[in-house]
């Protein structure tokens, strides 16, 4: 059977108009915890997408408007595109995470890569990885310590006078082995919808990260599986990490101007002790 992008898009699709005022998107991206968001006019006809960098770099203008910051050239599919040329092109362009699905002009639904991971899982892996792993400290709950830890305490101060560890997330971290297999990572980042996971060794210290594109690239080839059975065969090892201490600013560099996910926080032996997102410093 051949699957095409009406099979697995999500139609239920959180949208925001150009001219609406950028931190309208902000809010509708953390209360949906989507990274990117389409952006249409009256008739529901797409005119681009909007992410979480693009508000990033353009927050410090107070008189912003969605359609400032929005990205208006945009890889779209038709309902009936394979999902397989779906999947090609998201491991082809490492940064789309999203991708309209446009019929005759109008949005119809999106595809994320979590949709199409999602698509090929089995299902029931979570409870047998949150049991073998929950133990060791390796993932924690689902807790509300995932937000940021600053977020009621930075107050006024400047941005200059913040460092890392202000607003960090550093409660109820989740982190993974090398030794997962890669349908149980995927159902970790699946269920706590994160875009990606730190990888650490028994001691926490930091191995890696695992990121959806990871997953894409190792194991998924036009619908196929191949070899790469473990997170150790997929994830990425050449990792930039900052430091509790590190100023905020430099940190943002790596976030927004780099276009950077998610930094992993460590101490000074590469002991995980925390992550900092684009959400965190919003």
């Amino acid at each position: 059977m051949v699957l095409r992008a009406r099979d697995v898009m999500t139609e239920r699709v959180v949208t925001v108009w150009a001219d609406a005022p950028l931190a309208r998107a902000q809010e509708r991206m953390a209360e949906s915890r989507y990274s990117a968001l389409p952006v249409v006019d009256r008739r529901f006809s797409l005119v681009g997408i909007i992410s979480l960098v693009d508000v990033l770099r353009h927050r410090g203008d107070p008189e912003a408007t969605v359609g400032d910051a929005m990205t208006e050239q945009v890889v779209t599919m038709l309902p009936t595109t394979n999902v397989s040329i779906i999947a090609h092109r998201m491991r082809v362009y490492g940064e789309l995470r999203l991708v309209p699905v446009v019929d005759r002009g109008v949005l119809v639904g999106v595809i994320t890569r979590s949709d199409l991971l999602r698509h090929r899982l089995a299902g029931g892996l979570l409870r047998r990885t949150a049991r073998r792993f929950g133990g060791a400290g390796l993932i924690g709950p689902l807790p509300e310590a995932m937000m940021p830890r600053g977020a009621g305490r930075v107050g006024g101060r400047p941005l200059a006078s913040l460092r890392v560890a202000d607003v960090m997330t550093d409660g109820g971290l989740v982190a993974i082995p090398p030794t997962l297999a890669l349908d149980e990572a995927a159902e970790v980042l699946l269920s706590y919808r994160f875009t990606a996971v730190p990888v650490v060794d028994d001691r926490d210290r930091l191995l890696g990260i695992l990121s959806e594109a990871d997953l894409m690239h190792g194991s998924l080839d036009g619908g196929r599986r191949i070899r790469a059975r473990t997170v150790d065969n997929v994830m990425t090892r050449d990792v930039e990490g900052v430091h509790p201490d590190d100023p905020l600013t430099d940190a943002e560099q790596l976030l927004s101007e780099r276009g950077f996910r998610v930094v992993p926080v460590v101490d000074s032996d590469d002991v995980l002790v925390g992550v900092l997102s684009r959400s965190d410093l919003l």
